[in-house]
């Protein structure tokens, strides 16, 4: 089969390798498309993980084959498939803090190599353990692969949603309409929420208000926190969502956000910045400063209901498709976005 294998920071390989060998309790899956991540361009070009690995995890494809012990799946099936499961056992799982649980984060989907995923590869292979309990998402026929292959980036998105605990009534300004900020959007909008979409592009300012924001605004003007301002009655928003990891948007979201409000950190930084930040303006003014990383078990029906039965566009969403030989200009151009770059999808086949 064809993979592009991480060979070293900002290398990526076209090799032929194996078709992965499954084991009895294990599903071979071929992948029919997989979304281009952040995070999979993160582990792409900085020194994060040793190579060689396969990234790639927003994946959606067919059941090529299946060990003698799998039951419940057949050859031929269309699923999506989902690259961690927690273990359900542990002190963080109890808690919920399921992305923290070590089981989540060492056993994951694999097209060789130390398992990393998978999905930039023709195909991959499936673990017992994310076989046994809930990896494997069937794929109803009115849904096309893309369309399912947001799955897993509309449960990162919905996890952070949940956990700002947005509301009908409620102001949302989004720093970045980028696909994860325009998701957002489109969240924040199902939720009953408004919602105020920052960006350096017109185009995806544009493209924020076709998707439901109730206003867009340049990141670098310099009446935005006036504008803000005019639309909460003088308040200020109740949560930011930082969906880019930028310092300038972080001191804007400290401006914006209403006494009590929230700030949710979703990109993540790069480790070398470290932002200023006097206690006393989230001590004297209640702001609570949340964090949320990757996906939630709790919450993966929702987000197969509102892929599957269209609660929110993710076609709309679709810029580029690339073929998996292609897979360096796909992040050349992640990195380095046209007007009209939002998801890039890569096809195996």
């Amino acid at each position: 089969m064809k993979a592009q294998v991480f060979r070293g920071v900002d290398r990526l390989s076209y090799e032929e390798l194996p078709v992965p060998v499954i084991e009895a309790d294990e599903v071979l899956v071929q992948v029919r498309v997989v979304g281009l991540c952040q995070s999979d361009i993160k582990k792409i070009r900085y020194p994060l993980y040793e190579p060689p690995r396969i990234f790639g995890h927003e994946t959606a494809g067919v059941v090529a084959a299946i060990g003698n012990q799998v039951s419940d799946w057949q050859v031929g099936q269309r699923v999506v498939v989902m690259h961690h499961i927690p273990c359900m056992r542990c002190r963080y799982c109890l808690n919920d803090n399921f992305s923290m649980c070590e089981v989540y984060k060492n056993i994951s989907t694999t097209a060789g190599f130390v398992p990393s995923g998978g999905g930039f590869a023709e195909y991959v292979k499936v673990p017992g353990h994310i076989v046994r309990n809930g990896g494997l998402i069937p794929i109803p026929d009115r849904v096309s692969f893309e369309q399912a292959s947001f799955v897993e980036p509309t449960n990162c998105c919905l996890k952070a949603v949940k956990k700002a605990q947005i509301a009908p009534g409620q102001t949302v300004l989004v720093t970045g309409a980028g696909p994860i900020g325009l998701m957002f959007v489109m969240l924040v909008k199902y939720f009953g929420a408004r919602a105020i979409a920052t960006d350096l592009l017109p185009s995806r300012l544009e493209k924020a208000l076709q998707l439901g924001a109730d206003a867009a605004f340049d990141a670098r003007d310099r009446d935005l926190s006036t504008k803000i301002q005019a639309l909460t009655d003088g308040l200020g928003v109740d949560t930011t969502l930082l969906a880019v990891p930028s310092e300038k948007a972080f001191a804007q979201a400290l401006d914006g956000t209403r006494k009590g409000g929230k700030i949710l950190f979703f990109a993540e930084f790069p480790d070398e910045v470290e932002i200023s930040l006097n206690p006393n303006l989230i001590y004297r003014r209640e702001i609570d400063l949340i964090g949320s990383y990757s996906s939630s078990y709790r919450l993966q029906s929702l987000a197969v209901d509102l892929v599957f039965n269209r609660c929110i566009d993710v076609d709309a969403l679709i810029s580029d498709r690339y073929p998996l030989q292609q897979l360096s200009a796909a992040v050349e151009q992640a990195v380095n976005p046209t007007p009209d770059t939002y998801k890039i999808l890569i096809y195996p086949q």
